[in-house]
């Protein structure tokens, strides 16, 4: 008898034993036999806090987040589990993203709400994720992937191997990964239900899927498509929907949207989200235009002209013209007792041939330079590394790679970069604010173009604004509207 037969009968045999539960929600017989109602309470809880801890904890407006619970809360009371206790997180982060845990937890991120538009749209997506919870998608996919695992054992004692358990291990992981299409269909189903049933126009949502597409896309013109800096749009990741899939659902369901006039809210949303927190908050650090400055780690520097900076966990990435790149980050475990030029050619570069190593000073910081030549993709570049003791703890270092035949233009540039690092002022730090949407009026005189130049960007300006706002290309303001921007 072949391995997948085998495998194939003994899912089924665990499946048929470990039971199956009607869904008040879907109605379906949901195999769900290794997680029942009381561990989803408890793995949600159990999590919860990992949850704001990775995300950058909750954000820190008590309007604005208890804004958010109360409109989940309307949706959760007209859910099948409206004695489930929901609990709803803004998280303070600008990432685009919105997710639920097992057990009633659904989490929201500020880079969404802002990227929203009315309080309908905001509802949408948490419609969607409570439907994921009262769906029981996690507790299927466990179950499953348990299901899985167990058979494939059972195949092991039959065969003597251990390979099946491997394969099964992976499988689980890939499924685990995000949610299936039939699943996401399904929460859709489920959230225009409560949208409808809590009074809120069920097209908002479609309208809000077609406003993540959009920013998609302009993050795909700002970054290179294949870029790990595009980490700020992560819902399409884990959510793949799209606006037509949402239309298709509400008009199964005999929606039309001539009859439907339900309110989306929008001035009530403006009022809620003014003044937030947008993109980077000082826990990360701040770019504004070619200076990226760090408040709470206190220290700025400036790359030269023409480069373009993003910022991640990780480091802070400045891409230049012809193929060159600034990459900037901490020591992991730096070492408190050290010189900089040990630890530059015995530690970081250990085993790389480093040319010209010399002790520096960068603004009273003690410093070590050298540079070596590596190839990639066929091309030659020169590598300068920079290591900075910032302090007994820490240590601050440059990479900064340039094609070789463009190195006698930039290292002049190159150079005023590195000494541009210097320690923060108490004063300068208190200077620097987080970017926050602001909402203006439109006024007689106003357009698209005139108000993207208050945009706080350098770039794209007028792409961004008719993101925020989703405006298509051809859309134009009109006098007393409410639009967002993005100002410091």
């Amino acid at each position: 008898m072949k391995k997948s037969v085998i495998a194939a009968f003994a899912v089924i045999c665990l499946m048929t034993i470990g039971g199956c539960s009607v869904n008040p929600a879907t109605g379906k017989n949901d195999f769900t036999a290794f997680m029942g109602p009381q561990q989803e309470a408890q793995i949600g809880a159990e999590e919860h806090p990992k949850m704001i801890e990775q995300f950058g904890g909750v954000y820190d407006d008590a309007e604005l987040t208890g804004y958010v619970a109360t409109i989940g809360g309307r949706l959760a009371a007209n859910s099948e589990l409206p004695d489930l206790e929901f609990t709803f997180t803004v998280l303070n982060s600008p990432v685009v993203n919105a997710f639920a845990l097992p057990g009633g937890y659904v989490y929201v991120t500020r880079g969404l709400i802002a990227l929203a538009n009315s309080e309908a749209e905001l509802a949408g997506v948490l419609a969607h994720e409570i439907g994921h919870v009262t769906g029981r998608h996690t507790a299927q996919r466990y179950s499953r992937a348990m299901a899985t695992g167990l058979g494939m054992t059972v195949l092991d004692a039959w065969l003597g191997g251990g390979t099946a358990s491997q394969v099964a291990q992976l499988g689980a992981q890939l499924y685990l990964a995000s949610y299936s299409r039939s699943q996401e269909n399904e929460a859709d189903v489920l959230g225009i239900r409560y949208l409808r049933r809590a009074g809120y126009d069920p097209y908002a949502e479609a309208d809000f899927l077609q406003s993540l597409g959009n920013n998609s896309e302009l993050l795909r013109q700002i970054y290179s498509p294949d870029s790990r800096e595009r980490s700020q749009d992560q819902f399409f990741a884990t959510h793949p929907q799209t606006s037509e899939r949402v239309l298709n659902v509400i008009r199964e369901a005999g929606g039309n949207p001539a009859s439907e006039q339900m309110p989306r809210l929008r001035d009530r949303f403006l009022d809620q989200i003014r003044d937030m927190v947008y993109g980077d908050s000082p826990e990360d650090g701040f770019i504004r235009k070619q200076t990226f400055s760090h408040p709470e780690l206190g220290f700025t520097f400036t790359v030269p002209q023409g480069y373009r900076i993003t910022n991640s966990p990780k480091a802070v990435v400045a891409k230049g013209p012809n193929g060159a790149m600034i990459v900037f980050d901490g020591a992991p475990k730096p070492p408190r007792y050290m010189s900089m030029t040990d630890y530059l050619v015995g530690q970081w570069a250990k085993g790389t041939r480093l040319s010209d190593v010399e002790a520096i000073n960068i603004n009273g910081l003690e410093a070590s330079t050298g540079w070596t030549t590596v190839k990639s993709n066929g091309q030659s570049r020169e590598v300068r590394l920079v290591a900075i003791r910032f302090s007994k703890h820490q240590i601050f270092r440059f990479q900064m790679a340039t094609p070789t035949k463009w190195v006698a233009n930039m290292s002049e540039e190159l150079q005023r970069t590195t000494y541009s690092f210097h320690k923060l002022t108490e004063a300068q730090k208190a200077k620097l604010k987080p970017l926050r949407v602001r909402i203006a009026k439109v006024r007689d005189k106003d357009s698209v173009g005139s108000l993207s130049e208050a945009m706080a960007y350098v770039d794209f300006q007028e792409e961004r604004f008719r993101v925020l706002n989703a405006f298509d290309a051809n859309a134009a303001v009109t006098k007393g509207q409410r639009v967002k921007l993005i100002t410091e």
